[in-house]
Parts: structure tokens; sequence; C-alpha cells
């Protein structure tokens, strides 16, 4: 499925590119320079964005569905993405349009300021949903709604003091796209990858303990609030580099793992490479569908993303409440 989603995306738009045409370019035979222009420049840096962003917030929403052991949980409905957004706003509202002569430092410190939001978010939350030394799953809910909207308020305004030019640049990312994908992007990213995933998936047993009650998770020897603290900040991360190159595409992080958990069942071993390939999938399909459907205008993926995962979050919210 996803290498035929990545044959449809390198072979359809406004330039459309024959699939021997792409084998020659890829493997540097007869290439033609508009070919190269097109799928080295444009095409290729965005499908491997996609895939990077679905996967870090799928595996960073199965985290956060574990830690809170509430299925409905995702970075952006937390939010976390609205911190790491609102962050990297205030970054282009102060500072972006000063670096011309640096973009690569710019661009590495992106995600940086995304972390620092989303850390800041992720806090209050924890401040505001504790109760009675522990965790509220409803109140973290309620919280995270909560404080998205205030941070969407903070972004909404700094927006509105922008140029007519960095308006319709910040109004755009903050919808979630990845149009402007290119190699400096997915550089500046791979590293929170390379650091992180691995800490999650050295962890996978952990997040299974995190089915049980806090009492349990204790007596079989886990440092419980130490462990939350470290998975809790590697989600953080991959969301807040995620964030800096895509904008807030949302519900990705909601839908792949409960997808995830139907096909592998409950062990996070499995569930989490798969939420990555499930996650990496439904960026790379929206992004198709947002480029090809109404072409020539683009929809930002996060519009489609939301389409899809409304619905989706309805119908989890009624089944939880039939379950009650």
């Amino acid at each position: 499925m996803m290498l035929v989603t990545m044959y449809m995306s390198l072979t359809s738009g406004a330039f459309d590119i024959k699939v021997m045409d792409i084998i020659r370019t890829l493997l540097r035979m007869d290439s033609q320079p508009d070919q190269d222009l097109v799928i080295f420049e444009f095409r290729l840096p965005r499908i491997i964005i996609a895939m990077l962003v679905g996967m870090g917030l799928a595996i960073a929403g199965a985290v956060i569905q574990s830690i809170t052991r509430n299925g409905l949980a995702d970075p952006g409905i937390l939010g976390i993405n609205s911190g790491a957004g609102a962050a990297m706003v205030i970054f282009l509202f102060f500072y972006q349009g000063q670096s011309k002569g640096d973009e690569w430092t710019s661009i590495l410190a992106m995600p940086l300021f995304g972390l620092i939001g989303g850390l800041l978010a992720a806090f209050l939350i924890y401040l505001f949903s504790w109760k009675n030394g522990k965790l509220e799953s409803q109140r973290l809910l309620l919280t995270g709604i909560a404080i998205a909207s205030g941070l969407g308020a903070v972004s909404l305004y700094l927006t509105l003091k922008m140029n007519p030019n960095d308006f319709e640049m910040a109004v755009v990312w903050n919808s979630g796209s990845i149009y402007n994908a290119n190699w400096k992007y997915i550089i500046s990213i791979l590293p929170w990858f390379v650091l992180l995933v691995p800490v999650i998936v050295s962890k996978s047993y952990i997040l299974d303990l995190f089915q049980l009650d806090e009492d349990s998770v204790i007596s079989v020897g886990v440092a419980s609030q130490k462990e939350k603290a470290v998975l809790l900040l590697s989600s953080i991360g991959i969301v807040s580099a995620c964030v800096s190159v895509s904008g807030g595409i949302g519900f990705i992080g909601l839908m792949a793992p409960h997808i995830a958990k139907y096909l592998v069942g409950n062990a996070h071993r499995r569930i989490i490479p798969v939420c990555g390939v499930v996650g990496a999938l439904l960026v790379m399909i929206s992004d198709y569908i947002s480029k090809t459907v109404f072409a020539p205008a683009e929809l930002p993926v996060g519009i489609v993303t939301a389409i899809i995962g409304v619905p989706y979050f309805i119908f989890l919210l009624y089944r939880k409440k039939g379950r009650s």
C-alpha cells in the first residue's frame, strides 16, 4: 500500500511523469533536468516528510494513549501540537524574517522552539490534570482541549500582526501543510527520530505495564513517574520536530494507534512499528488527496486529516460511552 501511494505521488501532479522516466531519473540513467527538479526537489522530499511526520505523530499518539490510559488522547487533542505550534509562530514572528543570510540556523532551531512550546503545554496539562496524587484521564482531556484553544488564540493573534506574505504562510502552516518540504527540513528532524524513537521502542514492555493500575505497575518494580516522564519527553520531542516542518496536522496520533491495535493486538512491541507505518501511510494518502482532488488548487494536508479524523473521533467517543 505504501509503495502504491509513493508511486502515485511521484507520477501524479501538475507535471505528470511516467514510471520508467522516474526509474531512469532515480538510477541516474538518461535523466532530464526538468525531471530531476520535479522528483528530487519537490516530490521526493515531500514524500519523505509525509512518511516521517506520519510515523512520528502516530508513535507519539500510541505513547500518550498508553500513559494516560485514554484511547481518545493524542498530541493534537491534548494541546501538545498547539504548544509546539505557538512556539513556532513566535519564532517565525520574531526571528525568521531576520535570518535570510543564515537559513540553516533558523531551520535547525525550529524543532528546539517547538520542543519548548510542547514542554510548556505538557507542563500546564499535567499541572491542571493532577488530582489526589494521580493523573485523571478525563481532566487531562478537558485540560488539553482548553490549553489547545488558548495557545491557538495566541498563534492567531501573532499571525494577524504579521505582514501579508508571512500571514499567508503562517495560516497555511498552522493548518498543517508539507507543500514546501525540502531536504533541509528532513535533515533538521532526522536526529530527533534517530535519538528518540529507539528510546520508545526499548520501553515497549513498560507501555504494556501502564495498562495496569498504578499500584500494580509500582509493585513489579517500575519507577512509574520516571518512566512516564522519559516517554512523555520523548514523545514531545518527536511531535515538536514534526510540527516544526509540517505545522499542525491533527488526528494521526488518534487514529493510527487504534488501527494498529486492531491489526496486531495490544502488545506495544508490535504496536509501535505498525503504528508508525499506519501513520506514515495516513499522511501520505492525505497529502496525495490534498494536492490532486482540488487541483490546481491545493488543500493543506491538515484539513484532509481533520475531515477523516473528526468522524473517527466521534465514533470512538460514542463507542467508549456505550461501554461505560
